[in-house]
């Protein structure tokens, strides 16, 4: 491996370059290298920017690195990453190491940042019952929750009750909290506990007081909008339950006195009660209830004792209990008139009832409401979302850490991923666009790619110049998954779109059942060219064998139905019989005559081959069939040649979201690496004895012979031999 180096004269850092895949890449191996990360010219960088999904990296680091939240890593926030963590370490030489925790006297105290960043592990580890310890791991503050108690600021803006109830002692804003959370809901707080910030507290007082409005309007008018008071409600279920029967009474009475005619036609005729009388009659009969309430007739007021219909017996006395007599006084009856006044009285109170604010704070008492509104708990509560907002040191100061300490084990891995390409290129590990290992065809490919959109991937990914197999991949109790696979090795004479199955292993190593269903055809190595012109040949040869074949048997299927209708016709109008046509000895003659031509031609041409061979010095003959094989399949391979030295990782990436900023080559030696092909291990023993092998038949033997034979005749006729022995 070459290394080059490079002094950027701003700094006096010496970079050191190494050649892989076909272009200079910087090493990352010190901590001046991460310090001067910055000074490094981005030509020179590998990448440029990345997706913070579909890697085999930690989504928590990348989130922490997407300081934008714009779903990318960029390289100014790479650069800002290096700076800080070098910054705050007091030995950044662990982040080479990766290790999982990192040891509390690793930070530099004597930085301002550092020094709080050492105090918040501290404390943060004496919250999870480890004072002293002496290192903080990722696991540590995985789990948020357990850093910060409800009873303290934590900076996020979120006051759960018990946080008031430590800090003010007022029972009125611990009161207001859970009202809150009952009505509007909650959101949780970092310690996990339900709490309220400031948009419920606002949206729970707007409506409290739109509520307590709609209470005084009420009040400001007790006659007209209630006029039974607090029994109005009852009141108004009582009279709506009976409203639609007594105005239909009224009608039928109205009616009555417009025209007496109408008025046995108003009432139930004898047949009503024919049908009724077979009936098993009760007072919840619904034959019953459909009667009118009494008989109509013109002028008549509603009798409330006698002469109502059974039905409705029990609703007109609840009427008469809650609703007339309250209003009117005990009555025997009740008039049109009076019924009207009933009904304007309760219109109001329908019409302010309507008018009530559509919020679940409604359902709570206006008393309730009011002496949370005349305490000034709104304002007490704001104040208090506000300290806990402007005490962010806490919360900060954890988000801080839990960077310092993901950074402390992902930084460098993702460097050699993104300036530079090592990790793909070192055969002992994977990068991390590297989702696994797909097994297909005797065959394992390394370079497995997740695709989140495979038209838009298709579109960009042959510019790879690679060969592709993209597979839908189903595992139980998983979401299906979509991979492109780079074959490298091999060839792809097997490979069917769609249906070939394989199986796919993740990085986790769980298994997933894969299924082909695109592949972008390319060259995969030149072993494969060298024999694919004899393929091409061989596939040309069988398909015109196979149509010659279906040709003939279709001839003699048409030939044998024709004779099958000819034999019929004949049989059904018998036909004096043709005269048979006599043998011609001559046309046969000139037919072996021709046979014997062709074959004479291609003997003679075949003798003309193996005499120019044969005269040839021995040391040239194995250079004629070199130079025969190579005219034949040296083009398939010079191109093939040419195609797979284009190879490059880049398109396959930029499919995905990167911005390669290389061309990072697939040579030939490392596409090779890429996919495993089947192989037995070394020193297995192998039998090659078949019980259920294929019968050899002797059909190419004995067609080499006669070619001999012909081929020596040939030599013997032209005395080819007698000049050999002389």
């Amino acid at each position: 491996m070459k290394v080059n180096t490079n002094s950027d004269r701003r700094s006096g850092h010496t970079w050191r370059f190494f050649r892989s895949g076909g272009f200079d890449q910087v090493r990352i191996d010190t901590v001046d290298d991460l310090r001067h990360l910055g000074e490094l010219d981005q030509k020179l960088w590998s990448v440029l920017a990345c997706p913070t999904s579909g890697l085999e990296f930690d989504s928590r680091t990348l989130q922490l690195l997407d300081t934008d939240s714009d779903g990318r890593i960029r390289a100014p926030e790479v650069i800002a990453a290096a700076r800080w963590v070098c910054a705050v370490l007091k030995d950044p030489d662990g982040l080479f190491r990766g290790a999982d925790a990192l040891p509390l006297a690793a930070i530099d105290s004597a930085h301002p940042e550092g020094g709080k960043l050492l105090a918040t592990a501290q404390k943060a580890l004496a919250y999870l019952g480890k004072p002293e310890a002496s290192a903080i791991a990722v696991a540590d503050l995985a789990d948020t929750t357990r850093l910060f108690a409800p009873e303290h600021f934590n900076g996020d803006g979120i006051v759960p009750a018990e946080l008031a109830a430590e800090t003010t002692s007022d029972p009125a804003l611990v009161k207001a909290i859970g009202l809150i959370v009952d009505t509007l809901g909650s959101v949780d707080d970092r310690s996990g506990r339900p709490g309220v910030d400031q948009d419920r507290a606002d949206t729970f007082f707007a409506a409290a007081q739109a509520v307590s409005d709609w209470h005084a309007e009420a009040e400001a008018a007790p006659q007209t909008v209630l006029p039974l008071g607090e029994a109005t409600a009852e009141a108004a279920a009582v009279f709506d339950a009976v409203c639609a029967k007594v105005e239909d009474y009224f009608t039928r009475c109205r009616l009555a006195a417009f025209d007496e005619r109408a008025a046995t036609a108003l009432n139930p005729a004898d047949a009503a009660y024919a049908e009724l009388a077979v009936q098993t009659l009760g007072t919840d009969a619904a034959g019953v209830a459909a009667l009118p309430l009494a008989r109509a007739a013109p002028g008549r007021a509603l009798p409330l004792g006698e002469g109502l219909n059974p039905a409705w017996e029990g609703p007109l006395a609840a009427l008469q209990a809650r609703v007339i007599e309250p209003i009117l006084g005990a009555r025997a009856e009740l008039s049109q008139a009076e019924w009207q006044d009933l009904a304007a009285r309760f219109a109001a109170y329908r019409a302010w009832l309507a008018a009530k604010p559509a919020s679940p704070v409604a359902a709570l008492a206006a008393a309730e409401l009011r002496a949370l509104l005349e305490a000034g708990v709104h304002a007490r509560l704001s104040a208090l979302i506000a300290q806990d907002r402007a005490a962010e040191t806490a919360a900060a100061q954890i988000d801080a850490l839990e960077r310092l300490v993901r950074y402390h084990r992902d930084l460098v891995t993702l460097l050699r991923n993104f300036v530079t390409l090592s990790d793909f290129y070192d055969a002992g590990d994977k990068a991390i666009f590297q989702v696994g290992t797909l097994y297909l065809d005797q065959r394992s490919c390394e370079l497995c790619l997740r695709v989140a959109d495979m038209g838009r991937h298709a579109a960009l990914a042959p510019l790879s110049g690679a060969y592709l197999v993209y597979c839908q991949c189903v595992r139980q109790d998983e979401a299906p998954i979509t991979i492109v696979a780079a074959m490298t090795g091999g060839d792809a004479d097997e490979m069917m779109v769609p249906g070939r199955n394989g199986v796919f292993y993740d990085r986790q190593g769980r298994d997933w059942n894969a299924s082909v269903v695109k592949v972008v055809e390319a060259p995969i190595s030149v072993r494969q060219a060298f024999w694919s012109p004899y393929k091409r040949v061989g596939r040309m040869l069988g398909e015109q064998l196979q149509k010659f074949a279906a040709s003939r048997d279709k001839a003699v299927d048409e030939r044998a139905a024709v004779g099958v209708a000819e034999a019929g016709t004949k049989a059904a109008a018998p036909a004096p019989a043709a005269p048979s046509q006599a043998f011609d000895i001559a046309k046969f003659a000139g037919i072996f005559a021709a046979i014997g031509l062709a074959l004479g031609a291609i003997g003679t041409a075949l003798a003309a081959v193996a005499t120019g061979f044969l005269s040839l010095p021995a040391w040239q003959m194995p250079l004629v069939v070199v130079g025969v094989l190579l005219l034949i399949s040296g083009p398939s391979m010079l191109l093939a040649w040419f195609k797979l030295r284009q190879r490059n990782l880049g398109p396959l990436l930029d499919a995905n979201g990167w911005a390669v900023n290389t061309r990072a080559r697939i040579n030939i030696p490392f596409g090779a690496a890429l996919t495993g092909v089947a192989a037995l291990p070394p020193g297995a023993s192998r039998s090659l004895a078949d019980p259920y092998a294929e019968k050899q038949r002797p059909w190419g033997t004995w067609m080499f012979l006669l070619i001999v034979a012909v081929i020596a005749f040939v030599l013997w006729q032209q005395g080819m031999f007698e000049r050999l022995v002389s």
